[in-house]
């Protein structure tokens, strides 16, 4: 697991309200470029589905993940699985702090050898991890300079 976390600022709702609208993520991440609700969804909820868009360099691709926890706005859980080739879970928890909350986000790594190499191929990027740590410490940058400044 990767996990980085950033004081932020403003009040748990507030930034709830940004880490669970998935369409805007690409607001915020280096790598993913928003994307849209399945179906009728219009919000962050167990069993929505999201099908988002990434990029690194010139590649390009889709992937779809599914909500699997909800705790508004406490924690959000949402989770990359292709099949018996596994996938990622993605995590963001929200606490609240004497001068705003504390944001922590991490990736959890539950790809098979293969996914790791298919990834690698689809992504460009040998080292998941460590590159996925330097999105995210980008991600929360941008976010919490997103919610302070309102």
């Amino acid at each position: 697991m990767v996990s980085v976390e950033r004081e932020v600022a403003a009040d748990p709702e507030a930034v709830w309200a940004l880490v669970s609208d998935l369409p805007k993520m690409g607001d915020w991440s280096p790598e993913n470029d928003g994307g849209n609700w399945a179906g009728d969804v219009t919000e962050a909820a167990v069993g929505a589905v999201f099908n988002g868009r990434n990029h690194n360099g010139w590649r390009r691709w889709r992937t779809d993940v599914e909500v699997v926890e909800c705790d508004p706005p406490k924690r959000l859980v949402f989770r990359l699985r292709i099949g018996p080739l596994g996938g990622c879970d993605w995590i963001y928890e929200i606490s609240p702090t004497e001068g705003g909350c504390l944001v922590t986000e991490s990736w959890v790594d539950n790809r098979s050898w293969l996914l790791v190499k298919i990834g690698r191929l689809a992504s460009g990027v040998a080292d998941r991890a460590t590159h996925n740590r330097a999105g995210m410490e980008a991600t929360l940058e941008n976010l919490a300079a997103a919610v302070e400044a309102a």
